[in-house]
């Protein structure tokens, strides 16, 4: 009941952003990552943890995404939006690039991080914004030697910003010629593959480590992770039903600004700070 009362603050903000998370999750197919770290640093930066905010951040929302994205994937799966070929073929590649950019992340400075975030969120979100759906860099998704280097590279960034494979999926199966509702519900199944080698390298890559928040083991936070984690699940199914009711162009639209205000969010910071 202490806990309760003196982390209430936390605590409400938490369960608000796992509201939000996972009807963003299920809209957009990206795991709620880009609406779980941001939140997460600031609270952990205003709680004096500002040294390992980042991190921590990052890793909590690489294991919320696991349940967010099963939980997602299933939704859309029933709506025949998930191409499971696709998902076969790059998950390997896209785990290993997990775990590289997790064992990346064990060098860099949080503000380092903060940035990165915010500058390819911001590349991504233009792009869908001010993309055509029309666009194609390839006539369909590729395979070989350049689907294991696209694989590992969406990964580790995926890892290193703590979000699903959404952000970088949805924007890899547009441009490979696929509708905006299948790219975004293949994709949530993504964040599977990134989330679980990306969390447990986290746990690893920060234990022991000093100045961590309360309740943390390694760079993931049990409190934030278990409490997110059930609303995201909750609410992911809504976000699907509600993408299914959306047209495409309006679709990735939202899904750019949503990106686009996170991103100047993050970037600010890190620049003011």
């Amino acid at each position: 009941m202490e806990f309760v009362t003196e982390y209430s603050g936390l605590i409400a903000s938490l369960t608000a952003a796992g509201l939000f998370a996972g009807l963003v999750a299920g809209l957009f197919g990206i795991g709620g990552g880009a609406v779980i770290v941001p939140v997460l640093f600031f609270l952990f930066d205003s709680l004096g943890y500002s040294d390992r905010a980042m991190h921590v951040a990052v890793g909590t929302s690489l294991a919320t995404i696991i349940a967010t994205s099963l939980r997602s994937v299933a939704a859309h799966h029933r709506r025949g939006a998930v191409d499971w070929d696709v998902l076969k073929g790059w998950g390997p590649s896209i785990m290993a690039g997990a775990v590289i950019g997790m064992g990346l992340s064990a060098f860099m400075t949080g503000g380092g991080l903060t940035l990165l975030f915010g500058i390819v969120a911001l590349v991504i979100s233009l792009q869908f914004f001010f993309g055509r759906p029309d666009w194609r860099l390839f006539e369909e998704m590729t395979t070989g030697p350049l689907r294991l280097v696209l694989g590992s590279v969406m990964g580790a960034l995926s890892a290193l910003m703590g979000i699903g494979g959404g952000t970088f999926g949805v924007t890899l199966m547009t441009v490979s010629g696929r509708p905006i509702h299948q790219a975004v519900g293949t994709a949530a199944g993504f964040g599977v593959a990134i989330g679980l080698p990306g969390a447990i390298a986290a746990v690893f890559a920060g234990w022991g480590r000093s100045g961590l928040p309360p309740g943390s083991v390694g760079h993931v936070n049990l409190i934030a992770f278990v409490l997110i984690a059930c609303l995201t699940v909750t609410m992911a199914p809504l976000g699907a039903r509600l993408a299914h009711s959306l047209d495409g162009v309006q679709l990735r639209r939202w899904f750019g600004v949503l990106l686009a205000i996170v991103a100047v969010r993050m970037i600010w910071t890190t620049i003011s700070g």
